[in-house]
Order: structure tokens, then sequence, then C-alpha cells
């Protein structure tokens, strides 16, 4: 039961930091008669904003760094795992989700802004640690995973130099970095991108669901990277399943960026479409989830 202690024009109530209630001791003024909790208030909410930032950076720059790398593995010259094929690099993919939610814990692990979206127009009010569902919360979860993503290629670009410098041919060397079409058609490539962001994030949200009941979601991170492998499996042929504009964007803004030996364009022609692919079937997602979810459960 919560305590509330009242002395000499003393107030204490607990707010929300981190993942349990802290106590904030409020003085009230004697000349104005107010209290100062409001501003405690905001610290609080800037502490917490700060927190999920960093969390959002470093479970991005995680994932990025694992999926990035099991394409060199597969596709540059001189490597132990070249050739490995296509199922491994969706598998690499998969459980690089696994490890940048585990590390993105306190922020609920998003490191996709299709996902950040997607819970906006389910409606949700809340993100990690009690932050409010505003533009200012929207944009750091957006801007970290941005951020994450480019320092996530680096530190892959650092771990395969050596590798990318044998490579003699450029479309592997972006291919690491972000992705590309089978077949150049940018209107279906686009639906493509859609299907499979929609399947992602209304999946996602109905493993949030889930935890209400101890279902999936009580398996933490392990169902969103099966459910990444079997988006890969399935529908990655077309357009080597993005579905997530900071996943791509981040790393080709760093292909461009890096003094990568021989490495060509970045083929900015293509890069809208895994940007906004992805946000249409994010948002999408959301909005069928809030009307679907409901009477799938009943």
């Amino acid at each position: 039961m919560t305590k509330v202690s009242k002395s000499q024009g003393e107030l204490a109530w607990p707010i929300p930091l981190g993942d349990a209630p802290r106590y904030v001791i409020a003085v009230r003024s004697p000349q104005r008669g107010s209290c100062s909790v409001p501003c405690l208030t905001r610290k609080v909410l800037v502490e917490n904003i700060g927190a999920v930032f960093v969390s959002e950076v470093v479970g991005t720059a995680m994932l990025v760094l694992l999926g990035t790398g099991v394409v060199a593995n597969v596709a540059l010259a001189k490597n132990k795992g070249l050739g490995g094929g296509f199922l491994m690099v969706t598998i690499g993919w998969g459980f690089a989700v696994f490890a940048g939610v585990m590390v993105a814990y306190r922020s609920g692990g998003h490191l996709n802004p299709a996902v950040t979206l997607g819970l906006v127009a389910h409606g949700d009010t809340e993100f990690g640690m009690d932050v409010p569902v505003n533009a200012v919360s929207v944009l750091a979860y957006i801007g970290a995973q941005m951020i994450g993503a480019i320092l996530g290629a680096v530190a892959c670009w650092l771990a395969y130099k050596q590798h990318f410098d044998a490579e003699p041919d450029p479309a592997n060397k972006l291919g690491v970095f972000s992705t590309g079409p089978a077949i150049r058609s940018y209107g279906w490539n686009m639906v493509t991108e859609i299907i499979g962001t929609f399947v992602l994030v209304f999946v996602v949200i109905a493993f949030g669901r889930q935890g209400e009941t101890g279902g999936l979601a009580a398996l933490g991170p392990l169902p969103v990277a099966l459910l990444v492998i079997v988006i890969g499996t399935s529908l990655g042929g077309p357009t080597g399943y993005a579905i997530n504009p900071a996943r791509d964007l981040g790393p080709r803004i760093a292909h461009f960026i890096l003094p990568i030996k021989g490495k060509g364009s970045s083929d900015w022609a293509y890069s809208w479409v895994p940007v906004v692919g992805p946000i249409i079937g994010g948002l999408l997602a959301g909005w069928a989830a809030l009307v679907l979810l409901p009477l799938l459960a009943t």
C-alpha cells in the first residue's frame, strides 16, 4: 500500500522512475502556498526519456551490428561464412533482433520506427519507463534508432574492414549495409515492404496483448526473433525485407560516409522504398490491431 506522509507542509507521493515507484518530497512554499512537484515530475520525465533514448541507441546498434555482420560474413570475400546463403542471413537477422531487444528492455525494445509509429496508431498512451506518447517521445525513439543503426553499421565495417577491402563487387559491399530489390519495381517493392512490416507490427502488438494473461509475451524477445525469421523466409525474397526504416537508412548513410574501398553508389534512388513502405505498414498494422485484436480475443 502506498504510504503518504504529511508533516509541516511536506507532501510525499510516488512518481514512477524506472521499474519501481520512487518517492519525491515536495516542500510547500509558505509564501506562495505552491508545490514544486510539477518541476520534479518534469525532471523525472526528462530522465526517463534520456534513459529510453540510450536504450534504443544501444539496442538498435546491437541489432544492426549483428544483422549486417551476418550479411558481411556471407557476402564478402575471404570470409569463413562466404556463400552461407539466404537462410543463414535470415536466421542471423532473427537472432540479431533477439539480442537487440534484450539489451533495450528498459525502452521496450522498439528498435524500429515502424514499431514505434505502429504503437502510436494503436493508441498506446505510454512507452517504456512510463514515458508518455507524444511528439517529443516519438522523436526521441526514432532519433535514437537512427543513431544506433549508423553506429552498428560502422562497427560492422570495422569488424570486416579487411574483407571489405578484399571484396571486388561494390554491390556486395552495399548489400551488407542496406537492402535492394531482386526485381526493381518501386511500386511493387513498396507493396512487399508494407506487407512484411504489417505482419511484423501486427503480430508484435498481439504478443503484447498476450502478456496480459501470461501468453507468448512471457517468453520475452524470442517470439519476435522467430517472427523475423519467418518473415524473412516467407516474404524476404523480393526486397530483402528491410521492414525497418532505421535498419536500412542508417546503414545506408554509414555506407555513404565511410571510406570503404571501391564501394560504388549508395543507391539513393531506391532508399525511400524501405523507409516509406515500412512506415505505412506499421501504421496500418497499428490501426488494424486496434480493431481486430479485441474481436479475435473474444
